[in-house]
């Protein structure tokens, strides 16, 4: 099993390590190397190649409506045609999202990537707020797999497929008959589950200790049995934020902004409380871990600060020795 701690492709991030210190603190907070995701800037060339092990896809969490190209709801949610191109980079249709892929697919090829991580799930900014779907679990993981086969049909990447649980509609790891649907419908041979374990906590509202969350989990990898043959890596973190989901879900705030980027930015603060990305601190997630046997281990926390981040990661180890 290699431990990865998650890190963005970013200078304002990259700075905290200069020279070797970004190995220098993995060795320390014991992890083998990094899972990246893209900052939009060049990937920087100075990061040792020892640690280039995963890379985590670029997402568009509302993305089936463009996808489709229906121009109907599009404007609905963004208020324009001009303004949901700006936010995409491109005109409805699958093809602006698969040419943005298929470049993302190559820089993790250039970086070296050992797996790549894929989002199966679709929310709008609304749906994030009301908890009202427009799409069902069927449609989400049905398209992610035609998108995923149309990227990866026909080529030989250098890497696996892991696709990531999220609690909105699409793939949640709460349902084994749409676990098996997802992955039968994936062409792709090196393929697998990326399990989020904070995400799979946010599908069970009524969790509400670390303990609690730790139990689910168990029995969500008893319903699914042999289907957990997929599971080759973790994302680890926890999220008890069942009474603020409670609180603040249900019904649209009457506050939200009008234009679309300003109502994405106080959304993103409303998903940060739902999606919290804390260490665990409990015992109990350890027994979790040794039961999967991750080939993949990612501490996937959030933190303001390297300080912060190694702090983090000392707290997520210690429970992980119990």
């Amino acid at each position: 099993m290699r431990r990865l701690m998650s890190l963005p492709l970013v200078r304002s991030v990259l700075a905290e390590y200069p020279g070797d210190e970004l190995e220098r603190s993995c060795r320390a907070h014991g992890c083998d190397g990094l899972e990246v995701v893209w900052g939009g800037e060049d990937l920087p060339a100075d990061i040792p190649p020892a640690l280039h092990v995963g890379y985590h896809l670029t997402f568009w969490p509302d993305w089936l409506d463009f996808w489709r190209g229906d121009s109907a709801a599009l404007v609905r949610k963004f208020g324009s045609e001009a303004a949901c191109a700006a936010f995409y980079g491109g005109s409805p249709g699958r093809d602006t999202l698969l040419s943005a892929y298929r470049a993302d697919l190559a820089r993790a090829a250039a970086w070296g990537a050992k797996y790549v991580v894929f989002h199966v799930s679709d929310v709008s900014i609304e749906e994030g707020y009301t908890y009202r779907w427009e799409h069902s679990h069927e449609e989400v993981a049905d398209t992610a797999a035609e998108c995923v086969n149309l990227l990866l049909d026909g080529r030989d990447w250098p890497f696996a497929l892991l696709v990531e649980n999220q609690w909105w509609p699409g793939f949640t790891f709460t349902d084994p008959s749409l676990t098996r649907r997802l992955m039968d419908g994936i062409h792709y041979e090196n393929k697998g589950i990326m399990l989020d374990t904070g995400h799979l906590m946010n599908a069970d509202p009524g969790i509400g200790s670390q303990a609690e969350g730790a139990a689910f989990i168990h029995r969500m990898l008893d319903e699914h049995g042999a289907l957990c043959r997929y599971i080759r890596g973790m994302h680890l973190h926890q999220s008890v934020s069942g009474a603020y989901v409670k609180a603040h879900t249900g019904a649209l705030p009457p506050d939200l902004p009008e234009e679309y980027l300003a109502r994405f930015g106080v959304s993103y603060g409303h998903i940060l409380q739902i999606d919290r990305h804390q260490p665990w601190s409990c015992p109990e997630i350890a027994s979790v871990v040794r039961r999967i046997s991750p080939e993949f281990l990612v501490h996937e926390l959030s933190a303001e600060s390297r300080a912060e981040r190694e702090a983090r990661l000392d707290i997520q180890n210690r429970c992980l020795e119990g």
